[in-house]
């Protein structure tokens, strides 16, 4: 209870909710903010003058403009708040774009993409982000950070997810500023000869320079691939299984570089730069150094969106180590927040990334000591043990209920990946940085390339030794947003209890438990009463969900094909199990029938009167002719039709006022109870 007393943390809180409100309440009306907020910082003023000492009026004017400042930086993110971005101009035609290449994404197996800066739109100057999709093609230019393009194209909107519980990459890209995409062949766009050269785009070059370099050491395939991700935030190369064998262990956030990284690698400065403060000023000459040397080391790795993020944390991080106050360590960390979020982008509040990090860190900071007062070996072996098991349970903790909500998983050995292989990270980073170093200069030993590609190797084989223990993997665990924040009230009152126990502390405690177990028996008992049927959208395939309870029932005519969105609903819905089926010619919903016609074009005996028809398989028939037979009430298509169908279905049932539902544009389609 007391880091609230802290006025930068609070600050924080305030600039927290502000955003939140802004960012679910859709808060868009700037100058309204903008005179709302100088209205009462204003008023706030005056009456602070005249009120006497120790009023509450300072602190509701300070916490209510801080809260207001927080919607009115949400809201400058809005397109329409942003003079010159391009979403002002009409986008519904074909216009010339001249674009700048930002970042270069992780390809899939149809198209190389890029997100990219708008510079032009026809003749008018304009801004804002777009995503550009590059069909792969084995002659495709590949382009780079700083590359221009000119290409004449069609914008179009992000799709929303189709299926229920399914990831939402609309809301991802929004949050980072982009709202619509572009999709090119290779023949398409034009790269221009005159560009100009950013920060980034340096950045990038020397990172490529170096991938170059350590592809001509002869590391291994996969070695290098780890290399790349460990080192300089680049996991193209990265393997499936490599990538899985990672997050099954609970190790993923070592193929990042992130706050993990960024903080070994202060540790290690902090303890190789301490003879620096045996000089006058040394203390401050060394704190200029670690700063240097960090920045130094996120140019390398590219200046990403998380490399900086972390390294801009890890900043404020070595300033409170250089004033060596342990409750500065909670400011200092509440600062960066503070100004990361009101100065750079306060989408980044909702960002996994960003997430995590802070709960890792603040956790560390706060349950760590607490751990180490619990028990200090004498034995030095069994005292560093225990230090790593420490932290990495502290971390863990912290990101638990983030990692449970948003990965539905949680490794049962953990502990065991972070023993064996965090240790031996600030040795794997380090050897990391000289190999790098020495490779810029053409000066890279083979007998050290040899021994870090061993490092290497055997940091995979334990990695992946631990994620073949299935049966300390549990998956699909249902946790929502509610879950989540209740799990952290329960957390906090219980550190707060192991500090220091009294009446208040344990009675919060207490009202947490029975608040998450209250929810957890509530969200239960609404799925055990609900039934619900839906058409499932998916392209080459046809599906249909019926929930009935803790129970769901998949109907489809190829099952193996189903089984992710399946498992998403089944752990957005809590539910218990699935069964799958195969998928009839016909169904009964409440009072309604659901006839289902394929590509053989079959009907039902004369004088079958369905209120839904279903259309899957592209069947060749006359829509017109069926309707006038049949006189359903709703027709319904799903992902396996050939599009040029689907249009024509579509206008024949506009003509004929028959309602029509087509998954691929509306998403999937809930049967109702009542017609």
């Amino acid at each position: 209870m007391r880091l609230l007393r802290f006025i930068p943390i609070q600050l924080t809180l305030f600039l927290v909710i502000g955003i939140l409100i802004g960012h679910y309440l859709n808060v868009e009306s700037t100058a309204v903010l903008a005179a709302t907020l100088l209205g009462i910082t204003t008023l706030g003023l005056l009456l602070i003058r005249k009120k006497p000492k120790g009023t509450l009026a300072f602190p509701a004017v300070t916490a209510l403009t801080t809260i207001l400042m927080g919607m009115l930086a949400v809201s400058l993110t809005v397109p329409k708040n942003q003079p010159g971005h391009y979403a002002h101009f009409n986008t519904y035609k074909k216009k010339l774009w001249h674009l700048k290449v930002r970042e270069v994404l992780k390809p899939n197996a149809f198209s190389i993409r890029y997100i990219a800066d708008v510079k032009r739109m026809d003749s008018l100057q304009v801004s804002g982000k777009i995503i550009v999709s590059i069909l792969t093609d084995s002659t495709a230019k590949s382009l780079e950070v700083d590359h221009e393009i000119l290409t004449y194209g069609l914008l179009e909107p992000i799709r929303p997810p189709l299926n229920p519980h399914q990831f939402n990459y609309k809301q991802y890209l929004q949050d980072l500023g982009v709202y619509h995409q572009l999709q090119l062949a290779d023949n398409q766009f034009t790269i221009t000869k005159t560009t100009s050269t950013t920060l980034h785009g340096l950045a990038a070059k020397t990172r490529n320079l170096i991938i170059a370099k350590l592809k001509k050491a002869h590391f291994g395939i996969e070695e290098l691939a780890i290399i790349q991700a460990l080192l300089l935030g680049q996991r193209n190369d990265l393997s499936e299984t490599t990538y899985t064998n990672y997050k099954d262990a609970g190790a993923v956030h070592i193929l990042a570089v992130s706050g993990l990284h960024i903080g070994i690698i202060l540790l290690l400065l902090q303890f190789l730069l301490r003879p620096l403060e045996l000089l006058t000023h040394g203390r401050t000459l060394k704190l200029a150094t670690i700063l240097i040397l960090l920045w130094a080391f996120a140019f390398l790795a590219g200046l990403s969106a998380s490399v900086t993020r972390a390294v801009t944390m890890f900043s404020f991080v070595a300033y409170a180590l250089y004033l060596n106050r342990p409750s500065n360590t909670f400011n200092i960390l509440a600062l960066s927040m503070f100004a990361i979020l009101l100065i750079v982008n306060p989408k980044l509040l909702f960002q996994v990334g960003f997430q995590m990090s802070y709960a890792a860190v603040f956790s560390i900071v706060w349950i760590y000591p607490l751990l180490q007062k619990l028990w200090l070996p004498k034995n030095i072996m069994l005292q560093k043990i225990w230090q790593l098991l420490a932290v990495s349970f502290a971390a863990q903790v912290g990101v638990l209920p983030i990692s449970l909500f948003y990965f539905h998983q949680f490794p049962g050995l953990f502990f065991v990946s972070n023993l064996l292989i965090v240790p031996a990270l600030g040795l794997i980073l380090g050897m990391g940085i000289l190999v790098i170093v020495l490779s810029l200069f053409d000066f890279l030993p083979d007998f050290l390339v040899t021994i870090y590609d061993t490092f290497i190797f055997w940091m995979n084989a334990t990695i992946a030794w631990v994620a073949q223990q299935e049966s300390f993997i549990f998956k699909n665990i249902s946790f929502d947003a509610i879950e989540m924040l209740l799990a952290y009230c329960t957390l906090v009152s219980l550190v707060w209890c192991l500090t220091k126990p009294t009446f208040k502390r344990m009675a919060g405690l207490g009202l947490s438990i029975i608040a998450f177990q209250a929810w957890s028996i509530n969200t239960r008992y609404q799925t055990e009463k609900r039934e619900v049927l839906i058409v499932v959208h998916q392209t080459r395939n046809s599906v249909l969900m019926h929930q009935k309870g803790k129970q769901l029932f998949v109907m489809a005519q190829d099952t193996q094909r189903t089984k992710t969105i399946a498992t998403n609903y089944q752990i957005g819905e809590h539910l218990k199990s699935i069964e799958y089926r195969p998928l009839r010619n016909s169904y009964q919903w409440q009072n309604s029938q659901i006839l289902i016609i394929d590509s053989l074009a079959l009907h039902q005996p004369k004088g079958f009167r369905p209120d839904y028809v279903w259309l899957t398989q592209s069947p060749k028939l006359n829509l017109e002719r069926l309707i006038d037979s049949l006189r359903p009430r709703f027709i319904i298509a799903d992902g396996s039709n050939y599009k040029s169908y689907i249009a024509r279905w579509k206008k024949t049932c506009i003509k004929r006022k028959l309602p029509f539902h087509y998954t691929g544009e509306k998403g999937a389609y809930f049967f109702k109870e009542k017609f």
